[in-house]
C-alpha cells in the first residue's frame, strides 16, 4: 500500500495564507511531513537539500511559475522522478490537459476543501 510510503511533501505557493492552510490541512495526517517554499527558486533549492516524495505546486507565481519550476525539475536527474501535483484556479479541461502534458501527475483546483485535501493527495499518490 503506497499510503505508508508518502511521508514528505513540499508545497510551493507565493501566497502565505494558502501555504499555511495547506500545511495545516495536510499536517492533520499523522504520517505526513509538510514543508513549504514561497517561490519556484526556493523550491528547487529546498529539493536539492532534501528530496520530498511529492511536490504540490502553484501554477501562477512571480518570477518562476509552476510550469517553469516543473521544467527545471525535469531537467535535473536527481529531481526528475519526483511527482508533481499542480494546484491552481486555472482548472478548465484544456488547462488541465496542458499541465498533464507538461508532466504533472494531477491538478487540484483552487479553491480546494482543506478537509478533503489529504484524501485527494493520497488518491493521486496511490494512482502513481
Amino acid at each position: 500500500m503506497k499510503r505508508e510510503q508518502l511521508r514528505e511533501i513540499l508545497y510551493v505557493d507565493d501566497e502565505p495564507d494558502i501555504r499555511e492552510i495547506v500545511q495545516m490541512a495536510l499536517g492533520l495526517e499523522p504520517t505526513l511531513s509538510v514543508s513549504t517554499a514561497d517561490s519556484g527558486v526556493r523550491a528547487l533549492q529546498s529539493m536539492q537539500a532534501h528530496r520530498p516524495d511529492l511536490v504540490l505546486l502553484d501554477v501562477m507565481m512571480p518570477s518562476m511559475d509552476g510550469p517553469t519550476t516543473l521544467q527545471q525539475m525535469r531537467s535535473q536527474p536527481e529531481l526528475q522522478a519526483i511527482p508533481v501535483i499542480f494546484m491552481t484556479a486555472k482548472a478548465m479541461p484544456q488547462e488541465v490537459a496542458r499541465f498533464r502534458a507538461l508532466g504533472a501527475a494531477a491538478v487540484i483546483a483552487k479553491p480546494f476543501d482543506p478537509m478533503l485535501l489529504a484524501e485527494h493527495v493520497f488518491a493521486v499518490w496511490e494512482s502513481l
